[in-house]
């Protein structure tokens, strides 16, 4: 039984809905009103009677277009999982056929995959979904559920198992590290010792702008630590300072064994334990029953497993002889 009092909507013309949601997605009365196939002068009719039901102007004119009022603001997040599911529940198809398709799906991923699983993807889809589009968006920890949540990206890669009531999470590897150099500039071999690990100069990844990462907790818990001379929040761009610098970076294990392969470049066990990562697919409740996202899901799924099968099973970490460096 739906559980509403019937007599409140009398007051309420519900097409302001779709008034109220054109006018927050466009900021403007004339494109709300195009978008709506409305003359100008209905869409300021429409607004009036929206502005009169809610008590508040919702939309104010500024130097950017229409701005929403706080209580606009406020409508449109309650109201988003409302008109979302009204639409999937009225207009939804039930069915997909990839082969037909000309969906568009937006991955979350972090730089490296990108580079690694995209490749994989876009092979599969040229042969099983030739017009579906794929559309890579950046994320990380701190922004991947508000992303998933406002819609910006129908999945994400992330290294979190997250908890929210309107989250769905699924296993999907474990990525191990290792480290990569230039072996024409670091005069070494794989794998590298401990002792010239330590004696070269390090590149980091660090999504907290830091100079310090989990490598550098390991080595802490030794009574050891390596110099960083750069950081930045992107894996990818290591590799190709590495071309030029005789120094050393840790990365996932999948993107290490790429890079080695298109940029000439060596591939070492780190010479220190590193547990794994565990990275999930997450996505929004919303698409639990959207028979393409669970093709898209599926998809990701197998290239991801099948990426991860490019990288030599982890090798024994052999006990170095450690030398004392200072902090």
């Amino acid at each position: 039984m739906i559980d509403i009092n019937e007599a409140d909507f009398r007051r309420l013309d519900l097409n302001l809905l779709l008034v109220f949601s054109a006018l927050l997605r466009e900021r403007s009365v004339t494109k709300a009103a195009g978008r709506l196939f409305l003359g100008q002068p209905a869409m300021s009719a429409a607004l009036a009677r929206l502005r009169a039901f809610a008590g508040d102007e919702l939309f104010l004119r500024s130097a950017n277009g229409m701005e929403p009022t706080a209580r606009a603001l406020e409508l449109a997040e309650a109201l988003k999982p409302v008109m979302e599911g009204l639409s999937d529940a009225l207009f939804a198809t039930g069915g997909f056929d990839p082969l037909v398709s000309e969906r568009s799906f937006a991955l979350g991923v972090f730089d490296i995959g990108e580079i690694t699983l995209a490749p994989l993807l876009l092979g599969a889809m040229a042969t099983e979904s030739p017009s579906v589009r794929l559309a890579l968006r950046p994320v990380d920890r701190n922004d991947a559920l508000a992303q998933l949540d406002s819609g910006a990206i129908d999945l994400a890669i992330i290294d979190m198992d997250a908890h929210a009531g309107w989250v769905r999470t699924q296993p999907l590897y474990q990525e191990r590290f290792a480290c990569v150099f230039d072996p024409k500039l670091v005069k070494a071999k794989a794998p590298i010792s401990l002792d010239a690990f330590l004696a070269h100069p390090h590149l980091l990844t660090s999504f907290s702008r830091g100079f310090t990462g989990f490598v550098d907790e390991a080595l802490a818990q030794q009574g050891l630590a390596r110099r960083v001379t750069m950081t930045t929040t992107r894996f990818a761009t290591l590799p190709f300072v590495l071309r030029s610098f005789a120094g050393i970076a840790a990365l996932p294990a999948t993107a290490a064994y790429e890079f080695a392969s298109k940029l000439g470049l060596t591939v070492s066990p780190l010479p220190v334990e590193i547990p794994p990562v565990d990275l999930f697919l997450t996505w929004h409740a919303r698409h639990d029953n959207d028979a393409g996202h669970r093709w898209f899901r599926d998809l990701v799924e197998r290239k991801a497993i099948e990426m991860t099968r490019a990288v030599p099973p982890a090798a024994p970490l052999r006990r170095y002889r450690q030398k004392q460096f200072k902090k």
